[in-house]
């Protein structure tokens, strides 16, 4: 069951707004009016395959992950959300369509949501906030273009590398299964090549 968390702060949201198109004392109090804080316990389910997106979430604190089940019962991780970060399924979202894709939480996680309808109402009524999402979507369609390159061009130890780059703060947060299932190599081949590394930094110093 969902809970709420009315004491969440709606702080870092605004400052992470703040630092794209600065924000009025008005479109600021809109901010607060339509996102509403809610707690997810571990393991719990944000969305599930075959739901409606019916949210857009900001992580306040903890960590989601999105992915998919193939047919052989295999998880493929697509995103990981921390702190300042963004999820949901834009498809499903913008299309109110059934989703493909879980996203869950791997930790106790605090998010600020907002709903499809208070979202379509926030563009009207400040339309500043339609560039900032357009901002924020073409920020996840060039990420998503950089890693289906990398995915071609580069070796499972470039892909683990720029891992180690972009998410420093979850390498101690994830379990080795995650990580590989994010890169799309197997946990043995992660742990080979953490160690790899491990070693290589120690004979430097």
């Amino acid at each position: 069951m969902k809970e709420n968390l009315p004491q969440a702060s709606i702080e870092p949201l605004l400052n992470y707004f703040d630092q794209l198109i600065p924000l009025s004392k008005e479109e600021k109090e809109l901010v607060t009016s339509k996102f509403h804080p809610r707690l997810y316990r571990k393991r719990q389910y944000v969305l599930q395959e075959g739901d409606i997106c019916t949210q857009f979430y900001f992580v306040l604190r903890g960590s989601l992950r999105m992915y998919k089940i193939d047919d052989q019962g295999s998880t493929h991780i697509l995103q990981f959300a921390t702190e300042n970060w963004w999820i949901n399924d834009l498809g499903s979202f913008h299309g109110v369509s059934p989703s493909a894709l879980n996203i869950d939480a791997l930790e106790d996680t605090v998010v600020l949501q907002i709903s499809r309808d208070d979202l379509i109402s926030l563009y009207k009524q400040a339309p500043k906030f339609d560039r900032i999402f357009r901002v924020l979507l073409e920020n996840s369609f060039v990420r998503l273009l950089e890693r289906l390159l990398q995915n071609i061009s580069s070796t499972a130890e470039e892909r683990y590398q720029s891992f180690l780059e972009v998410y420093p703060h979850l390498i101690n947060r994830l379990s080795q299964i995650q990580i590989a299932s994010f890169l799309g190599l197997t946990p043995e081949f992660v742990s080979r090549l953490r160690n790899r590394l491990s070693k290589a930094a120690k004979s430097k110093s």
